[in-house]
């Protein structure tokens, strides 16, 4: 800037004048305050904003965002070690539980195959397809579920067999689609998510646990079951609900129907007042 303004007072004393020059002063200062280490690592702060924003909204070269609640689950196309799979579409009409794990042949993981895999009778009550993960090979994940058949002990389980599919994602494709890559965490391994997808391909619930601790099967039963009890009697499920106890009967949405609902209660259901009013368990068949 002291230069800059040695040289405009030279000019202006020959008659000369750098008006460009003086004006775009100020503006590059302010862009170099704002964006200090541009130059560096990005070329200029509009690649550093542009980069950033296609992050965050899964369209540039980093870890795509999260899918949310009540988005399409998004599609893809994988090699698994049940075949290909185009998912969601291959398994439309049904639920999906997708997960992914931080790589085969570790203890954790080990664990948790044992139990998604001990519980497929559940699963298939639940019309439940799982779906597997890991940033491995199709041959990395078949000679892993041999070990665990052949050699893994847990609990009271043994000679556990792993037949729903686990998707060979070593190029991190799916893992990114799903926000599975969490950097803070590991950049080379998925955390341990959980993802619910309802008969339709919708996101209706998501769980996020760390590389360091397994999972809860019983809440991941719990809720999927809990969802497709509000799916199909049009209720809610208060705190720790278990299947056969009381559901909540949505809040009323004006005053007359507020009023109704507590004068109508019954048999059917009972109020505390009349935004908490409970339906029997036992009257959900």
């Amino acid at each position: 800037m002291k230069t800059l303004t040695l040289l405009s007072t030279i000019a202006l004393a020959l008659g000369l004048g750098l008006p460009s020059l003086a004006a775009d002063a100020p503006k590059a200062a302010d862009e170099a305050k704002a964006c200090p280490f541009a130059k560096e690592h990005h070329g200029d702060c509009k690649g550093k904003h542009d980069g950033h924003h296609g992050n965050h909204h899964g369209k540039g070269d980093g870890y795509n965002r999260i899918p949310l609640i009540g988005e399409d689950a998004p599609a893809f196309t994988a090699e698994t070690t049940q075949g290909p799979i185009n998912f969601p579409a291959d398994y439309k009409g049904r639920w999906i539980v997708l997960f992914s794990h931080p790589a085969d042949f570790t203890p954790v993981c080990t664990t948790e195959f044992m139990t998604f895999a001990s519980m497929k009778e559940d699963w298939k009550a639940l019309n439940t397809q799982l779906v597997g993960l890991s940033i491995d090979s199709t041959y990395s994940h078949i000679a892993w579920l041999r070990t665990i058949k052949e050699k893994a002990k847990y609990k009271n389980m043994s000679g556990v067999e792993v037949t729903f599919p686990v998707i060979a994602d070593l190029k991190m494709d799916v893992a990114r689609k799903y926000g599975m890559i969490q950097p803070a965490a590991s950049d080379t391994k998925a955390v341990r998510a959980v993802y619910f997808i309802d008969p339709a391909g919708k996101i209706r619930a998501l769980v996020y646990y760390p590389l360091s601790n397994g999972r809860n099967f019983d809440e991941i039963k719990r809720l999927l079951i809990a969802m497709q009890t509000s799916d199909k009697y049009g209720v809610a499920t208060p705190a720790d609900w278990r299947p056969g106890d009381d559901v909540i009967v949505p809040p009323p949405g004006s005053c007359g129907a507020a009023k109704e609902r507590v004068e109508k209660a019954g048999n059917d259901y009972y109020c505390n007042d009349w935004f908490l009013c409970f339906r029997k368990g036992s009257s959900l068949k």
